[in-house]
């Protein structure tokens, strides 16, 4: 008799996460167009449609904001050749999502946060975005290791 892989925790916390991330992925994205703060458009959001963000979710939008001025410097620093401003903005923040995973969520392993991120490039930004989000990834994943 086989077991169904969707009864599995691990699967079902990955299946969370994963929508968590694309979630948080809108509202940082939105209030990066906008020029609004990602904490208060979320709690617009959650007031207008009634339904709470995932737990997961607001942990992403929360500690990129308050971590997004380091995050940022990274990203600025480790981009060769590359400025903030000039990147996609859900590149961006794509990456501001995987880079608060790497440094500062120590339940989420590199790979994984690596993996996502690469994921979510593939389907939501240009053909060169994987590559480029990949390499600067892994260049930052070298130096949190250092």
């Amino acid at each position: 008799m086989s077991q169904d892989s969707t009864a599995d925790p691990k699967w079902k916390r990955s299946s969370t996460r994963r929508k968590a991330r694309k979630r948080a992925l809108d509202i940082l994205y939105e209030a990066d167009i906008r020029g609004t703060d990602p904490e208060t458009l979320l709690r617009t959001r959650v007031e207008r449609s009634g339904a709470p963000l995932s737990d997961y979710a607001t942990i992403l939008v929360e500690g990129v904001r308050e971590q997004q001025a380091r995050i940022d410097d990274l990203l600025s620093t480790y981009a060769e050749g590359w400025t903030l401003a000039r990147m996609p903005v859900v590149d961006r923040n794509i990456l501001r999502i995987a880079v608060f995973e790497l440094m500062w969520r120590d339940d989420i392993p590199d790979v994984v946060a690596i993996d996502e991120a690469v994921s979510l490039s593939k389907e939501l930004s240009t053909d060169d975005s994987p590559n480029f989000i990949n390499g600067l990834l892994g260049r930052l994943q070298l130096v949190k290791e250092l």
